[in-house]
């Protein structure tokens, strides 16, 4: 396909994002039943234009004074991509492509920021959050939403059970693969220009053999604050599709045991193939369907890991769709879901015990709010420094130590930022049973 096709292609699929209200994944899946002309490099192309302009859409519809789909692809290829303007009239003058500029687009494709706008502008976020936003990060709610914005790493994850870092990352550098800054066994695969097609790990013999798993290197860190040790009963509440539950049989080295539940069988079974690929022998799945399975676990556990249902502001960099379908009537929802599950997953805790609270998110109703208030809730708990944790888990690098320690928050949790750690946003707070 030729560029000015591709533009064309973009702007049906952010079409259908924005007016039918598809995610990107399946609109672009449904454009490419109708294009089966297009190769993967297209559809990268596509992709990646239609995810940049959602990245970039309150700001490019302030500069071009317009929300159309059409519009915002137009002002990512000049804005976001850097085309100038010869390359984008060149480019609509192809067989397939848009209609040629109009005197008002050639306007806003030649505007500079306007350092004057609104802060919701200027950061791409939902108007609706900006009190959320300024609560947290105050004078640097720009600088921190605007880092939300750009694309993000590929992280892997080592899987200490099959092979030893070393190994696994001569394996993983085929694939443009460099060792993580912040994790001993982390693997990170940078983004790739905005135009290209991303590695493909499937393709890599060390993902099929289950050497590595993609992990965001938050995620990685929230497990490592969990502290899990060999011959522990960890219950990992809300396992959803594994990814931490994977990372704690690797913690404790295959021994002792890991209990996974989900609210969602369907998600809780799509871990199976991933448990056999990783040669993690010590997890348990206990099904929704099964809850005298659950029950049987109340007051025994070392350690109750819970990933709650949040927003998601924090994967905002791979998933920029969902912060313009956030609404704020789905974050008071999910602080009611998350107070229930905390209370819920405390039962599990034996004296002496340890709860992990982590979220995808940087607000602080779905973070600090939700750990106070469960320590108001309930007072056979207390607050422990979560980077302390972290340290005595052996599984951070010295740089990674540092950033978890600047990035504690009052009460001893930490939330990490893609600006202040280079991961996706991510809080956790270590609590215990007292004995």
């Amino acid at each position: 396909m030729k560029n000015g096709g591709r533009i064309e292609a973009a702007i049906q699929v952010l079409d259908d994002v924005m007016n039918r209200h598809q995610p990107v994944k399946s609109a672009m899946r449904d454009w490419g039943k109708r294009a089966r002309y297009a190769g993967a490099k297209d559809r990268a192309w596509v992709s990646g234009l239609v995810l940049d302009a959602l990245r970039h859409r309150n700001s490019l519809a302030y500069a071009m004074q317009s929300e159309a789909p059409r519009v915002l692809v137009l002002g990512a290829l000049r804005h976001v991509w850097d085309w100038d303007m010869k390359d984008i009239e060149s480019a609509l003058k192809d067989e397939h492509a848009p209609s040629p500029l109009t005197g008002e687009e050639r306007e806003g494709i030649l505007l500079a920021p306007d350092p004057s706008a609104p802060l919701h502008v200027r950061g791409d976020f939902p108007e609706w959050l900006t009190p959320h936003l300024t609560r947290v990060f105050g004078e640097d709610t720009v600088i921190e939403t605007q880092e939300m914005s750009v694309r993000a790493p590929v992280d892997l994850r080592i899987n200490t059970l099959k092979a030893d870092p070393e190994k696994a990352g001569k394996a993983v550098k085929t694939a443009g693969g460099k060792p993580s800054d912040l994790l001993v066994n982390g693997y990170h695969i940078p983004a790739p220009d905005p135009s290209q097609r991303e590695t493909s790990l499937q393709s890599i013999p060390a993902y099929s053999k289950g050497w590595v798993e993609v992990q965001d290197a938050g995620s990685q860190i929230a497990a490592a604050a969990g502290n899990a040790k060999p011959g522990d009963n960890v219950l990992d509440f809300c396992a959803g599709g594994g990814g931490k539950t994977l990372a704690l049989a690797a913690m404790m080295e295959g021994k002792g045991q890991v209990f996974a539940y989900d609210i969602d069988g369907r998600r809780l079974s799509a871990l199976i193939p991933r448990l056999k690929r990783s040669g993690a022998h010590n997890v348990q799945l206990c099904h929704p369907k099964e809850p005298e399975a659950l029950e049987a676990l109340t007051g025994k556990m070392d350690l109750v890991f819970v990933d709650a249902p949040c927003t998601g502001t924090g994967t905002w960099r791979r998933k920029p769709d969902t912060k313009w379908r956030l609404k704020e009537s789905a974050l008071a929802k999910r602080n009611e879901e998350q107070a229930m599950i905390l209370d819920k997953a405390s039962e599990f805790v034996k004296p002496g015990g340890r709860l992990l609270y982590a979220t995808c998110s940087f607000l602080a109703e779905e973070d600090e709010d939700q750990v106070t208030a469960f320590l108001e809730r309930n007072d056979a708990f207390r607050q422990l420094d979560a980077v302390q944790n972290v340290i005595e888990s052996g599984q951070l690098t010295d740089a990674g130590i540092d950033i978890v320690r600047r990035n504690q928050i009052p009460g001893g949790a930490v939330r990490l930022t893609p600006r202040k750690a280079g991961t996706d946003g991510f809080f956790f707070a270590v609590l215990e049973k007292k004995a």
